[in-house]
């Protein structure tokens, strides 16, 4: 059957996935300038940079099983742009250029319609605006039988925790401290993720990784 999962999600000593003050130029908000230095150091990193190298290891090894058997992808609106409110006509396309990384459909979860964008290597943003349920079926379908990933950010995976709806959660925890902006915890209903249990708790030189699997 079919899961849903996250992989790869960042986090901060003191628990933030972003940093107050997302705009174009702060992708992640401000001081999150090394949270995820431990992606651009590996071969994974450097092949979606379209860049040659990179580290092999424990951090390149959980960043490719995060690709391994994903067909679909969803995000927040945050995720794919700082735009806020309705969609201005700026043009935007996300941040990834025109040849984003993912190479499958994506799902954008937002309150405000937009035809779907098309962009090159395959894929194809989706903009979903019919809440979280909505968007996962239509992501498994897409999928094909694959598995579908829950790229972020916070409010969207915290939302789909809420409804019981995540099957797998790889969190990298990164030893640096931002000190304000989104907490990945802040607002669960239960404080921490119902039903789970710590399967993989491993250090790497760089992050500490840490796996949750539903019981």
């Amino acid at each position: 059957m079919a899961k849903l999962r996250v992989h790869n999600i960042t986090m901060s000593l003191d628990g933030y996935m972003a940093g107050p003050d997302q705009t174009e130029d702060a992708p992640m908000g401000v001081g999150t300038e090394h949270l995820h230095s431990w992606v651009f150091d590996t071969a994974f990193g450097h092949k979606m940079m379209g860049k040659e190298g990179g580290s092999q290891g424990l951090d390149n090894d959980y960043l490719v099983r995060g690709d391994d058997g994903i067909g679909a992808t969803i995000m927040g609106r945050n995720m794919f742009g700082p735009i806020r409110d309705d969609w201005d006509d700026s043009g935007w396309q996300g941040w990834w250029g025109d040849t984003p990384p993912y190479g499958h459909p994506v799902f954008v979860l937002t309150h405000y319609p937009r035809d779907p964008l098309p962009m090159k290597g395959g894929t194809v943003f989706n903009f979903v605006d019919d809440g979280i349920h909505s968007a996962l079926e239509q992501a498994f379908d897409a999928a094909g039988g694959a598995d579908v990933r829950l790229g972020g950010g916070a409010s969207a995976i915290r939302q789909y925790l809420d409804a019981g709806l995540v099957d797998e959660l790889h969190l990298a925890i990164s030893p640096v401290l931002i000190g304000g902006g989104e907490r990945f915890f802040d607002g669960l209903d239960s404080g921490w993720p119902r039903g789970f249990e710590v399967s993989e708790f491993v250090p790497s030189e760089t992050v500490t990784h840490a796996v949750l699997r539903k019981i």
